[in-house]
């Protein structure tokens, strides 16, 4: 396992990042903690959760694994999120103060630690103003309730407004950022990954492998089975990624992926993982495993090396178009909500 550091900050984290939204959903208690202990034993220091993963129960059962490993915490750097509804009433989401401290104060109690290394605001409000969240942010950091802080599913204008008002302000800054990043999702170069790299703010990319687009596991004229990430899972609100309806575009990048790992002698998911650690502002990649097996397969994308003329492949038959992420429907609905509040 290789190192990083966590954006422009001093901390440092493995280049891969342990993904907890399966816990207490796809894997029960028992197989989240194997995950947990394969991960550690790997190398792996960063992790990554929310308070709305399963209604909760992920950082509860993180709390739990860290309950029985103390000696562990201290070489860990975990991340949570707030911001997406937790209960019914018009207090119980977004990012005013508020919430923020109620959300932060479960977490804190649901995964048994007196603070959290890298809070992160889930995706944008546009009710609450820029200015309370960051004053919120920057007084956690003050009383040590939290390292650090980031945002995930922010636009480009979003990130930069942040930054600069927290700067203008001397408050602490950002230091990473969250967006979904991949072969077949790279809408987010167009804005979103300048606006990084001018702020100094690190990546942290989520469904690395497109919902499991990238691993290889849909095959054509086949209805794809189960939930995935982008797929049939009703509750994130998005509509099934069928492979029988997918655009050529997306079978060329699959096809290709397929190429590069059938000349490596490994999976299509390790080259897509490491394809995507070179990508520039990129610090760690989150993996989101069902099983051990899964889990140790994608952590030996690390160990791969792809060549020059393979990377140019895959640039060009992956080459960004404007995706529905971040600026069609699925995304938009991210970044409003009811003013009555409510699931």
């Amino acid at each position: 396992m290789d190192y990083r550091t966590l954006g422009p900050s001093g901390t440092v984290v493995s280049e891969f990042a342990l993904g907890t939204m399966t816990f207490g959903a796809e894997a029960d208690e028992t197989d989240s903690h194997a995950i947990f202990d394969a991960f550690v034993e790997a190398g792996g220091t960063f992790v990554d959760t929310a308070d709305v993963y399963s209604a909760g129960a992920s950082e509860s059962i993180i709390g739990r694994w860290l309950a029985v490993h103390p000696t562990d915490r201290e070489r860990l750097v975990l991340a949570t999120k707030g911001r997406f509804p937790t209960g019914e009433g018009p207090n119980d989401l977004g990012l005013s103060r508020t919430h923020l401290r109620r959300a932060l104060e479960a977490s804190l109690r649901r995964l048994g630690v007196d603070h959290i290394d890298l809070y992160q605001m889930h995706a944008w409000d546009g009710l609450t103003p820029i200015e309370e969240t960051l004053r919120f942010l920057d007084d956690a950091v003050s009383r040590g309730m939290i390292g650090y802080y980031g945002f995930s599913n922010y636009l480009g204008w979003q990130l930069t407004k942040a930054v600069h008002i927290a700067k203008a302000n001397g408050w602490t800054p950002p230091v990473t950022l969250q967006p979904q990043y991949n072969l077949l999702v790279r809408g987010i170069e167009h804005e979103v990954v300048p606006a990084a790299i001018d702020a100094g703010v690190g990546l942290l990319p989520w469904s690395p492998l497109a919902g499991g687009w990238l691993s290889g596991k849909y095959v054509r004229d086949q209805a794809p089975t189960g939930a995935t990430r982008l797929g049939e899972n009703p509750k994130r609100g998005m509509e099934a990624w069928d492979n029988r309806n997918a655009d050529p575009r997306t079978w060329e990048v699959v096809d290709a992926v397929a190429r590069v790992a059938g000349a490596h002698g490994v999976s299509s998911s390790q080259v897509a993982l490491a394809w995507l650690l070179e990508r520039p502002a990129v610090t760690s990649v989150i993996l989101g495993a069902r099983t051990v097996g899964q889990l140790a397969d994608n952590l030996a994308a690390g160990d791969l090396e792809l060549t020059d003329d393979e990377v140019r492949m895959l640039d060009r038959v992956s080459s960004p178009r404007a995706d529905d992420y971040p600026y069609g429907a699925p995304a938009i609905t991210q970044r409003s909500r009811k003013l009555s509040g409510g699931r």
